[in-house]
């Protein structure tokens, strides 16, 4: 199929019609977007789906590609919150820094930010049929990164930031977790990991697993895979998955 393509300028475009502009124009067999001038419109490629495209510069606005399912995003800049909001397929590449509430219960696909991601990123993240979904962090995040975690993976890089001094994840790091992984590259403080969670050496299914994501993400990024290797990798899960279990009372 012959994909046509098609720029479109945001400037001071209020979300709504920008958005039902993109809709339209959806339904009239456009495939590949290329949007300039982003100035804060939300909810950009919200439950589109297919093999769409979208190049987009400027800085969106919040839940960017929230229900998504095919479409492949590349902001050339910083994004707000909500990125990825309970999105089922498709990839968002983010060449800058990143918001809070990054793939808020996200179910499938991934999100590859270049740089640090705010607060409370990847929550409530689930596994659903065969989708696994994934978000690789270049950069270092804030606090409750994988809150109530059920599945997927999050990969947390610490290389890309513009904060030295600070931790590589803030506190409570995977608070409420019951599933999935989070992979972190180097070491994590134990006093910033959430209670019923062990950081532990990866091993060589691990390894594979890091080594498959991190040659996805740099390539996407024009990044050094190698370099992103040369380090040693911690993982951490929950130590059952009902490790809060003890702390309800019985029916």
């Amino acid at each position: 199929m012959k994909r046509k393509k098609i720029t479109l300028t945001a400037g001071r475009t209020y979300y709504k019609q920008f958005n039902e502009e993109i809709r339209e124009l959806v339904r009239n067999g456009v495939t590949d977007f290329t949007l300039k001038e982003c100035n804060g419109q939300r909810y950009i490629a919200t439950a589109l789906e297919g093999d769409l495209t979208f190049d987009v510069y400027g800085v969106p606005g919040q839940d960017l590609g929230a229900f998504m399912r095919g479409p492949k995003i590349r902001i050339h800049n910083n994004a707000q919150d909500g990125v990825g909001n309970t999105m089922d397929d498709g990839r968002v590449i983010i060449e800058g820094l990143a918001g809070d509430v990054i793939g808020y219960a996200m179910r499938g696909g991934e999100i590859f930010i270049k740089g640090d991601v705010g607060y409370r990123v990847g929550i409530h993240m689930k596994a659903y049929l065969d989708h696994q979904p994934k978000i690789v962090v270049g950069g270092k995040a804030g606090d409750f990164l994988g809150e109530y975690m059920a599945g997927g993976i999050i990969l947390l890089l610490g290389m890309f930031s513009d904060k030295p001094d600070a931790p590589v994840a803030g506190r409570s790091l995977g608070t409420g977790m019951h599933g999935g992984v989070i992979y972190v590259r180097g070491n994590v403080p134990e006093n910033q990991i959430g209670p019923g969670l062990n950081a532990q050496p990866v091993n060589s299914e691990d390894l594979k697993i890091i080594e498959d994501l991190v040659k996805d993400y740099a390539n996407e990024l024009k990044l050094d895979s190698t370099e992103i290797m040369s380090e040693n990798f911690v993982k951490i899960r929950p130590f059952s998955h009902r490790p809060y279990g003890n702390l309800y009372v019985p029916c």
